[in-house]
């Protein structure tokens, strides 16, 4: 594996600080798919049914769902919006299994790059402050609280990324 990871800022601003920690994040994700095939993606560790293939298609998911459905008020992505979610609320992770890895390493690096124009826009136009309506809330919500909670979200989850190539190959780094 190859460390290309971005590097956030040491001492930037707000904006730059939690723009960089969310691409060093995004970063290591993707270096933790690395050179894996299918069969390796889709492998779960028990007693988890969660796999790095499935990880992908949700963070593909977590993309699209905050930045253009809750933040820019749109449609999500036709193959998010058309699921019936009270009848498969895994849907996301569940996906996975019927698309190659570059479709789910497209997928996810197709949200990103939109998720990257919105918060473009916002920045330009208003900055961290601009908030949304919650769909199914009573409260808005900020562009900074979306962007910290994708922190945490690429976060958690490069936790579990960790784990499971550790299983699969033995590969371990940050």
């Amino acid at each position: 594996m190859t460390d290309n990871r971005f590097e956030a800022p040491m001492a930037g601003d707000e904006v730059a600080t939690v723009l960089g920690f969310l691409q060093y994040l995004r970063d290591t994700f993707r270096w933790k798919i690395e050179g894996l095939d299918d069969e390796q993606l889709q492998q779960p560790l028990a007693p988890s049914t969660m796999t790095l293939a499935g990880m992908t298609t949700h963070l593909a998911f977590v993309e699209n769902y905050w930045f253009t459905y809750v933040f820019e008020g749109k449609r999500p992505l036709e193959m998010f919006a058309d699921n019936d979610w009270d009848a498969a609320p895994d849907y996301d992770w569940e996906m996975a299994a019927g698309m190659s890895p570059d479709q789910r390493t497209e997928l996810l690096s197709r949200m990103q790059q939109e998720s990257d124009s919105v918060v473009d826009a916002a920045l330009t136009s208003g900055g961290l402050d601009l908030t949304a309506q919650n769909p199914g809330q009573d409260d808005r919500v900020s562009l900074r609280w979306i962007l910290v909670h994708l922190v945490e979200e690429y976060a958690r989850h490069n936790g579990h990324a960790d784990l499971l190539r550790e299983a699969i190959d033995g590969q371990v780094g940050e």
